[in-house]
Formats: C-alpha cells, sequence, structure tokens
C-alpha cells in the first residue's frame, strides 16, 4: 500500500490492486492547495467544510460517511466507527467517524477530527492498528499529548501526525506539528510517500512525517 499526504487529514491510499481512497477532503476555503486527483472512494469523518468536499476529486463511486462496514472491494473493506469531535459527547462540534482500512493484510486507522481519548470499547473496536493517522493540532482535536496518550493506548506499528498548523492554515488556532514529535525520543522520518506491506512492518519507521504532494 502507498500512503500519500495532501495536507490536513487528505490522504491518499493506493492498493496494490489498483483501489484509489481518499480521505476527508477538503477545499480552497482551508487555505491548502488543491490539486487535479482522483479516487475510487472517500471517506468522510464529518461533514465540515475542511474534510467533506468530495466533489473536488475526480472519479469518487463510493462515499463512506456512515458507521458500520463497508466492502470497497474484494481485497479492500472499511468500518467506520462513531466517536465524538469535542470531548463532550459532541455537544460542541458533533460526531466523527474513525476509520478502519482493511487491505493487503494491513490495517490502517485515519482518527478523523477525533476530539476525545477513546474509551476502552473504541480502543477494542479499532483492534490492532498497523498505521495510525492521527490529529494532534488540538483546539479543534485532541491536542498533543492527548494524541500522544491515544498512540500508546493504539501501540500503532506506524505513527503519521496530520490536522496541524502549517504555513497554508497559518491563522488557525492549532499547534504545529512538532509540538507532537517533541513528545517522542526518536526523531521523526521525513518523507514523501509511505510504501509500506503487512511483511516489512519491522523496517518502517515507527514516527512519520508524511509530505504532502505540493
Amino acid at each position: 500500500m502507498i500512503l500519500s499526504s495532501y495536507g490536513h487529514a487528505k490522504f491518499l491510499l493506493e492498493t496494490a490492486e489498483g483501489l484509489r481512497i481518499v480521505t476527508d477532503p477538503f477545499d480552497a476555503s482551508t487555505g491548502y492547495p488543491v490539486p487535479p486527483l482522483r479516487a475510487d472512494a472517500a471517506l468522510v469523518s464529518h461533514h465540515h467544510h475542511d474534510h467533506d468536499a468530495v466533489d473536488t476529486v475526480q472519479g469518487v463511486q463510493k462515499v463512506v460517511d456512515t458507521a458500520g462496514t463497508h466492502q470497497l472491494s474484494p481485497g479492500t473493506r472499511v468500518t467506520a466507527l462513531p466517536s465524538f469531535h469535542d470531548p463532550e459527547g459532541g455537544k460542541l462540534r458533533g460526531s466523527n467517524l474513525v476509520f478502519v482500512v482493511e487491505s493487503e493484510g494491513l490495517r490502517v486507522v485515519h482518527c478523523g477530527d477525533l476530539g476525545h481519548l477513546p474509551d476502552d470499547q473504541l480502543v477494542k473496536a479499532i483492534g490492532r492498528v498497523d498505521v495510525l493517522l492521527v490529529p494532534v493540532g488540538g483546539h479543534f482535536t485532541i491536542d498533543a499529548r492527548q494524541a500522544k496518550a491515544v498512540c500508546e493506548l493504539l501501540r500503532p506499528r506506524i505513527i503519521v501526525p496530520m490536522h496541524y498548523r502549517t504555513q497554508y492554515n497559518a491563522g488557525w488556532p492549532i499547534a504545529p506539528v512538532d509540538d507532537f514529535l517533541s513528545l517522542f525520543p526518536q526523531p521523526a522520518e521525513e518523507v514523501s510517500l509511505l510504501r509500506v506491506t503487512a511483511g516489512d512492518l519491522d523496517c518502517q519507521p515507527p514516527l512519520v512525517l508524511l509530505k504532502p504532494v505540493f
């Protein structure tokens, strides 16, 4: 599987069978570039403009924005697990979906705009995590220390931070990624794309900073 970042919480997952899955696409009002992109399926964790702009992606045949298990292809399925966008049970910002993508013997988890620490039930439902895409910027989501706690609960093989302040959203009240990276003893490996298989997980860096494609 190949994972590419398009900034914020938008990633492209490409499977060996050629399936292309985009997560939480945004519109240009975020400040990020929105280059042309094709995908077969879109995962939408919640319906805010910086996460549900499916119309900016070409070729989408399937949109997953409801809880449950969804078969995207014979070899790929995604389970959308209900959670909340805030620590008050959704009273502030509503609901959120955590996605577990299973393909090629891998389990990739995209947390969307998770706003709280997962309880035992959610941790159990998520299960084994090979790659964790976790928000770290705070304010709208969990912050750096809470994200570190999520990592300790889920014990992923590979951690990829997302949803933090950059040059493109410099006016947003969220923290830069360094606040999260500084909590780990090892430095993050900065890469342009993450190519991972079930057989090479032990060779992968545990903490990855995935640079956007633009």
